[in-house]
């Protein structure tokens, strides 16, 4: 069985800062994508930064300049470092992971981490 778990979520200020954390956890023979996402108050859920292995990082135009992600692939965790938070990037995120087990492409969630930016 394979596990991610987030950490960091927090309530900030408007220009505070957070460091999201997701590590993922069990029978792991490689990672494609690592990734989060987000859903936002009444909202559907959207792609942040998604990061594919050894590939490229992709970034929604509303966090490109302010959000960075980074990797350790030795220890299978993501990190997003989120800068100049908006009222707008309050959302519950989620990580988001491509794994393969025996074999098979899996995709796998993690339980959410809320992030509420006041001003």
């Amino acid at each position: 069985q394979v596990q991610l778990v987030e950490s960091g979520g927090a309530s900030v200020q408007v220009g505070g800062s957070l460091r999201l954390s997701c590590a993922a956890s069990g029978s792991i023979s490689r990672i494609n994508v690592m990734g989060w996402y987000r859903q936002p108050p009444g909202k559907q859920r959207e792609a942040v930064a998604v990061s594919t292995t050894g590939v490229s990082t992709n970034y929604a135009d509303s966090v490109k300049g302010r959000f960075t992600i980074s990797r350790d692939n030795a220890n299978h965790t993501i990190y997003l470092q989120m800068n100049s938070l908006k009222p707008e990037d309050t959302a519950v995120y989620y990580c988001y992971a491509r794994i393969l087990r025996v074999g098979v492409w899996y995709d796998y969630w993690g339980q959410g981490t809320q992030v509420t930016v006041s001003s």
